[in-house]
């Protein structure tokens, strides 16, 4: 290798993963042909309690960059985008609805938030500022429209090809799509565009850790890079966990626990180690718990036996080690990830436009991930 070549510039950085239902054949389609096509709404783990401090507006919008809803309400309200509370990011082309909170003193001035594309529904006290996080997850409504269109097979996915017909020919491979997926789950994978346009944000990321295994990471201490590089090295833990969640169906390990395996309790997200297969994996199979994978950081709680093994693994592919996040404190702590989610309440029904689905996920799961497994196509456009 060259000096001129880092070892990043080297590396087969596939984004793309296997997908769980990959023996049945696919409805192909187009994905947010139009902002209306595809709403979400969040979940939000409390409702404001009338009285407080602060607002919680209930805000809707279309077609609308996150970043420039937060500019609009603080520019509107005349105050800082730091007094803004908001519990997650929202999809840019689609409608989303979500709260955001903002000092009570503003009350008076809540007129000027509408304007194209932002909506105010309504607007109730709270004692707290909304945080990242404060989500139970979100409720999708997605139509995939032309779904009798063939989609573009996945390389190595499947050699299932879907012929061209009618609707009604789609709508019976969604169902069974959707029958296999409340059975068995969807892999949790962190989607496409967490890594950046031709994977920018993955590589940077990557070359911060890289760096910091060498010694040479001069660019983590230059001033203003904070949420950048924050960015950079999340997109590069969820990549290594894609790697291992990849690795795991691939070997039909997704449902089976492994001694050593860390899972988390589905009721309080609590999670602990697996010291009894025996005893542990009737808990999986009836849902009270899910095995995890790992978002590499020096606070995450590491596997043992096996399963650190297969981590490791993909660590040293990559050519890191867990050291290597250390160096970043704050910027990349670490934590477990489901392996696995289970959409509530997955329904598919035709309509004169295509195929719509609703379901809901936790907060963090991508909905073009549950999406492509019915379409079998990557061109999916970012959440």
């Amino acid at each position: 290798m060259s000096e001129s070549t880092s070892f990043v510039d080297t590396l087969p950085l596939s984004t793309e993963c296997p997908m769980l239902t990959a023996d049945l054949p696919g409805i192909g389609g187009v994905l947010k042909s139009q902002p209306k096509d595809f709403v979400v709404e969040e979940i939000p783990a409390y409702q404001p309690c009338g009285d407080g401090e602060h607002l919680f507006l209930w805000i809707e919008k279309t077609d609308t960059p996150a970043d420039h809803l937060g500019r609009h309400i603080a520019a509107a309200l005349g105050i800082s985008t730091r007094e803004l509370g908001t519990a997650g990011l929202k999809d840019t082309h689609a409608v989303t609805r979500q709260f955001v909170s903002v000092p009570r003193r503003v009350e008076e001035r809540l007129s000027a938030i509408d304007t194209t594309g932002i909506r105010l529904l309504n607007a109730t006290p709270h004692v707290n500022k909304l945080r990242t996080g404060h989500l139970r997850g979100n409720r999708f409504q997605v139509l995939v429209r032309e779904s009798f269109v063939n989609p573009t097979p996945m390389s190595d996915q499947s050699n299932n090809r879907t012929d061209v017909g009618p609707p009604s020919a789609d709508s019976k491979k969604a169902v069974a799509i959707a029958e296999r997926l409340r059975e068995t789950g969807v892999p949790n994978y962190y989607g496409t565009q967490r890594f950046g346009n031709k994977h920018s944000t993955l590589m940077l990321g990557l070359k911060l850790l890289t760096e910091a295994r060498t010694g040479s990471d001069e660019g983590a201490r230059k001033p203003n890079r904070g949420f950048l590089h924050r960015l950079a090295l999340s997109a590069a833990q969820s990549w290594l966990f894609n790697n291992v969640l990849a690795e795991r169906l691939q070997e039909g390990l997704l449902d089976r626990v492994l001694f050593g395996d860390i899972m988390q309790k589905c009721e309080s997200g609590g999670i602990f180690d697996v010291r009894d297969v025996a005893v542990e994996q009737p808990r999986f199979d009836a849902r009270e718990t899910v095995i995890t994978g790992p978002m590499f950081g020096p606070k995450m709680r590491p596997a043992q036996h096996e399963p650190a093994a297969r981590e490791q693994r993909v660590l040293a592919a990559a050519g890191l080690t867990l050291d290597a996040f250390r160096r970043f404190g704050q910027l990349a702590e670490g934590t477990r990830r489901p392996l696995l989610i289970w959409p509530n309440d997955l329904q598919v029904r035709t309509t004169d436009d295509g195929l719509l689905f609703e379901f809901s996920l936790p907060s963090g799961a991508y909905a073009t991930v549950v999406l492509r497994e019915f379409m079998k196509t990557d061109a999916l456009s970012g959440e």
